[in-house]
């Protein structure tokens, strides 16, 4: 019985070890590693911090420009990617910021852009937290033969004659929101209207009509609990995962 206990805590133990040493690896070694090669070749970024990477300061930045009103402007960028536009300013337009032990090069270099694009076997799509299948499936995360027969699957729908074909949906929902907008208008003619959420709303409605043929309000309820589904998803990302947890 002793030598049998004996041999579970051996067992145990030296498999509590063999774990020690993976997260060693994936949570240290790994990214040290991977940060020493980008130096190499050139690239700058943040020194690697453990487990959390940039993840601190890029949800505070997001955090923060979202809490401001977006300026007159087409430069988005420093609204939309804050943290990346500080990184291109303060490291060059060919950086890397970690996203927890994940390291993420940023390029701004069209040529570099479509190199990668190109070489789909050299460059290929980061294995992403499985969180993330809850909310995308298909071409935005498939690979090889997978994309290409999801991608022949999809491809007639978009083809310009069926687009053509679709335009009457279009303008029956840009419509019915135009009309919604001036029904809100008062006495003087004049208002002040958050048109974000009704854009939302309108692309919600042409996919609705043209895919399922029934509008944004009468699945109003399953597009809230996908919205709900993919904030706490999103939310969720932005803490460290850890695999096997």
């Amino acid at each position: 019985m002793e030598a049998l206990c004996a041999i579970s805590a051996c067992i145990i133990l030296l498999a509590t070890l063999v774990w020690a040493w993976k997260m060693l690896i994936w949570s240290w070694l790994r990214p040290k590693k991977l940060e020493k090669l980008l130096r190499e070749q050139g690239l700058k970024g943040n020194p690697y911090k453990l487990l959390v990477g940039d993840m601190k300061e890029f949800m505070k930045m997001q955090k923060e420009a979202r809490s401001k009103p977006m300026p007159l402007s087409d430069d988005i960028v420093p609204h939309v990617f804050p943290f990346g536009n500080q990184s291109v300013a303060k490291h060059g337009k060919n950086s890397f910021m970690w996203f927890g032990p994940t390291p993420r090069v940023i390029l701004t270099d069209p040529e570099l852009v479509k190199e990668v694009f190109n070489k789909i076997y050299d460059f290929q799509k980061p294995n992403n937290n499985p969180l993330v299948r809850i909310l995308a499936t298909g071409l935005i995360i498939h690979e090889g033969e997978k994309w290409n027969k999801h991608r022949k699957i999809i491809n007639p729908a978009f083809h310009l004659e069926k687009l053509k074909m679709m335009l009457p949906i279009f303008f029956e929902s840009c419509n019915d929101l135009i009309s919604k907008w001036e029904g809100m208008l008062s006495s003087d003619g004049s208002c002040e209207i958050d048109v974000w959420p009704s854009i939302q709303n309108l692309s919600s409605d042409v996919i609705a009509r043209t895919a399922f043929g029934s509008s944004y309000e009468e699945g109003v309820k399953i597009f809230q609990l996908q919205k709900e589904q993919a904030e706490l998803t999103m939310e969720v990302l932005t803490k460290i995962y850890i695999p096997g947890w």
